[in-house]
Parts: structure tokens; sequence; C-alpha cells
């Protein structure tokens, strides 16, 4: 009776456990509307007693430049799509099928999600969880706030800078408000590798992706239209 008892306990925690676990994307989305989020690698650093340097600024308090290089960069169907690029994604599922090398089809929406919710790393799992998450954080959440998020919690540096000011400041030491152009793109084009790449000593590779970067930002017209209405 007794070990019967103990089963049934146990059954009833690892369902509660699960629930918890399910719905605390949710739960924590109302309360990322207010409180400044923290992401999962922040998290994993302070449990390991490992610098964390993360300084909160809103949208309005970063350059233009830098935000127009991240979203001509890392997600330039951001202000059309609903927190997943289908064009991107049937490109990806198109070239994996012919047998070619694929890209990551990852919109700014979803690398939110898998920064705040979910664990590092490309399996299936977590991409399946992704998905259907972006959907929803893209329907509660308005796109300036979502963008704001990933600008403040990306990893922007090799010594546990968090956030476009924490990297800005220790690349160029200068508040993000004040990237010039270049400096803008320098920081976009070291995105992908902020552990190997140094937007203040740039290699030519670094150097070449920003150029590139800047082209695109100076041609990119009305991609930011859910960012800047105004223009």
């Amino acid at each position: 009776m007794r070990g019967r008892w103990r089963g049934r306990s146990a059954w009833w925690w690892a369902r509660r456990v699960v629930l918890a676990l399910v719905l605390a994307p949710f739960v924590l989305t109302a309360v990322y509307w207010i409180v400044p989020p923290v992401s999962t690698l922040m998290v994993g650093r302070f449990l390991t007693l490992q610098p964390v340097t993360r300084d909160w600024v809103s949208l309005d308090d970063i350059s233009p430049a830098l935000v127009r290089s991240v979203i001509v960069s890392e997600d330039a169907r951001y202000c059309t799509h609903h927190g997943i690029d289908t064009v991107e994604m049937s490109k990806v599922l198109d070239a994996y099928a012919k047998g070619r090398e694929t890209r990551g089809a990852s919109t700014i929406t979803m690398q939110v999600v898998k920064n705040l919710f979910l664990w590092p790393g490309r399996d299936v799992a977590r991409k399946a969880l992704e998905m259907p998450l972006a959907l929803w954080l893209d329907l509660a959440m308005s796109k300036r706030r979502v963008l704001e998020i990933y600008l403040n919690i990306a990893e922007w540096g090799p010594d546990g800078q968090f956030g476009i000011e924490a990297g800005s400041r220790a690349a160029f030491g200068r508040p993000a408000k004040d990237l010039t152009r270049r400096q803008a793109a320098l920081m976009t084009a070291v995105l992908p590798n902020p552990i190997d790449r140094n937007p203040a000593r740039p290699s030519r590779y670094v150097s070449t992706r920003a150029n590139e970067i800047a082209a695109d930002a100076a041609q990119s017209g009305g991609l930011l239209d859910c960012i800047y209405p105004d223009g």
C-alpha cells in the first residue's frame, strides 16, 4: 500500500512539474512586458559564478543605425511576418530536399524565444517548441518590445557582456545611443559569434561583413515601419 501511495505521489508531482514547464513561457511573457527579462544563458552564467554584465536600455536609447543594421542582417522581414518567416523556411526546406547546405531561418522572435525559454543547441525538439512559442510571442507582444528584449539579452562579448549597451561600452567605450553607422554594422557583424569576433579589432571577414550590412541598411527603405512608423 505504501509503495502504491508513493507511486501516485511521484506521478502527481511529475504531472505538476510538466504543467509548470508548459505554462512557464506564457506566464513569463506577461511578466516580461514589465520586468527586464534575463536569458537562460545569463542564468546559467549566474549559477556557475561567471561574470554577467547587462545594462538594460529602452529602444529609444539605442542608435537607429544599430536597429536598422540588426534588422537587415538578422531578419529582414521582421515587420511583416508573425514570428516565423515562411519565405526563409521554404528556402531552407527546398535546399535540404536538394541536398544543399542550408542556412538558418530563425527570426528575431524565434531567437528571443530560444534565449528566454529554451536551451541552446540545434536539436529537433527545441525547434519544434520554438516555432509555436514564436507565434505566441508575436501575438502577445508588440514588435518594438520583442526587438527591445532581443537587443538587451543577446550575447555581445566574450566576457559575459549581454545586450547592446554592455557590448557597445566594452567595444567602443560609448553608449548604444551614440554608435555610428560603421560601429553599428560592426556590432551586428559579430552577433553570430561574439566570443571569437571583436568589433573593436575586426578581422577581414568581420570588416567585409560589416560593409555588406551597412550597404543593405542604407537601402532598407520601409523595413522598419513597425519600429519607426514615422520614418
